[in-house]
């Protein structure tokens, strides 16, 4: 392997299901990878066991997979399909730890977790910086207490550390403001400072992309690095994103678990759009951009400093626009899958594929989510629509006239030949006229009365696709249902 080719991981915990947050970082590093014709590694770090939680591997892997986001490689023992996963590498971790200890960078500290609680508790009291104190550092070995002690790394205890971040530029931190962080915890479980930096080094990582909130941990990283004798990877520290009224991100401004944004009826290829442009962008306009966009024109040096905004009525106009570029073909194939799992079961299964192609150049422009198509499109399925009858007497008409203009209107469609939108319109315009009302106010009654809407597709063509048994069918009822209004 060249000694320049960029070599960058995604190392989720399996404590939850992946939120927006967690898949940019994945998406930043899988676009710098394929940009630079290098290579994306996924990687478990999964050694908090008290707080994994059973499912969230299988979400993120699915949240990968459902992006496009393929890695390249993975241990043997799983074939390159399974992503690497620090559980099963304990002992690279231990050995780490133990020749840190050995060295004089690090040692065992027999400190109970009581004893900490109580330290935390007077620093808070007194108002100090809370970290711990050192006493087993400071005493050679400290009290007794669990039997299995953890290992603490000893950082430097005045000076200053600085680093170079690819985003931030020159970062530099007090030594006094860390403590001496626990590398390996009692169970034998490393932290995620050792693990992940063992493992950067095996796996030959030359840049990590992470989140902002890691960055006061680097100095930590930096020693560590140092004395474990390894050459550190490049870092950069990813914005944090914001809600739009600049709050920290939660569900209410749409922090969800990525895969309910699938749920919701959003595309997989908006979704990488939007995600790539939370911190990054190609200019100061350009919106929309295709995966091969995002690849060809991905670098660091476009990330911003500056915290990014999650505006979720971006994403979903940009959804929608996705949905409009698919192809005629595509989509009529999408909608009937939709269709298949979400129209009543009267409706026969699987709905006609003919039909479908049909309907959607009607309902294409009014799609935002791939879950407004039932309600966009279940009157084209329906044998009965479920509507208020008042909804059919129009702004300005009585019930009386709007029963007549109704049944005007099947008179003079019972006789019309070929059953087209332009054929309907030229019989139905002349009709408003001779009812003396509006075609505002007859085309109104009329689309409630064949869709049982007051907003629906363009109503002739809606019309002609519905076809002439049907429409006739629902105007007879909706005249003898404006019968019944007041």
């Amino acid at each position: 392997m060249p000694d320049d080719r960029v070599r960058v991981r995604y190392a989720p915990s399996p404590t939850g299901d992946p939120h927006v947050g967690n898949i940019r970082t994945a998406l930043f590093a899988w676009l710098f990878a394929r940009h630079t014709g290098g290579d994306f590694i996924v990687r478990i770090e999964d050694t908090d066991t008290a707080r994994t939680q059973e499912g969230s591997l299988e979400a993120i892997l699915e949240s990968l997979r459902w992006l496009g986001l393929e890695w390249d490689e993975g241990p043997e023992v799983g074939g390159p399909h399974s992503p690497y996963v620090q559980s099963q590498r304990r002992e690279l971790y231990q050995n780490a730890a133990r020749s840190l200890v050995e060295a004089g960078h690090a040692y065992y500290c027999h400190c109970t977790p009581e004893r900490l609680h109580e330290m935390r508790k007077e620093q808070q009291r007194l108002k100090q910086p809370t970290g711990y104190d050192r006493l087993c550092r400071e005493a050679g070995r400290g009290p007794d207490g669990d039997p299995s002690p953890v290992v603490r790394f000893k950082m430097p205890l005045e000076g200053e550390t600085t680093f170079n971040d690819l985003i931030r530029g020159e970062v530099t931190f007090a030594n006094a403001t860390v403590d001496d962080f626990v590398m390996l915890k009692s169970d034998g479980y490393p932290t995620y400072h050792l693990a992940s930096t063992v493992d950067d080094h095996l796996m030959d990582i030359s840049h990590v992309l992470r989140a902002e909130e890691w960055l006061p941990s680097t100095p930590r990283h930096v020693h560590l690095y140092d004395a474990l004798g390894y050459d550190m990877p490049l870092v950069a520290h990813l914005p944090i994103i914001l809600g739009p009224d600049k709050s920290k991100l939660s569900k209410r401004h749409g922090d969800v678990a990525l895969l309910q944004y699938r749920e919701m009826g959003y595309l997989p290829e908006a979704m990488i759009n939007f995600l790539a442009l939370l911190g990054w962008s190609l200019d100061n306009h350009t919106e929309l951009l295709s995966r091969d966009d995002l690849v060809n024109n991905f670098s660091i040096e476009r990330i911003v400093r500056s915290a990014a905004v999650f505006n979720l009525e971006k994403l979903t106009w940009m959804n929608g626009v996705y949905i409009r570029n698919l192809g005629e073909e595509e989509l009529a194939e999408r909608i009937a899958g939709i269709l298949d799992e979400s129209l009543s079961q009267e409706v026969a299964r699987p709905v006609s594929r003919d039909y479908v192609r049909s309907i959607t150049p009607l309902v294409r422009e009014r799609i935002r989510t791939m879950t407004d198509i039932p309600e966009l499109t279940d009157f084209f399925f329906l044998r009965d629509l479920d509507y208020p009858p008042a909804d059919l007497v129009q702004r300005g008409l009585e019930p009386a006239d709007t029963a007549n203009a109704l049944d005007s209107t099947v008179e003079r469609l019972a006789g019309v030949g070929e059953w087209t939108a332009e054929a309907l319109e030229g019989e139905l315009r002349p009709l408003a006229e001779e009812l003396n009302v509006k075609t505002g106010q007859l085309f109104g009654a009329i689309r409630v009365a064949v869709t049982g809407r007051k907003a629906a597709p363009p109503l002739f063509e809606t019309m002609a696709v519905l076809g002439r048994d049907l429409c006739l069918e629902r105007l007879r009822k909706a005249v003898a249902s404006v019968s019944t209004v007041d």
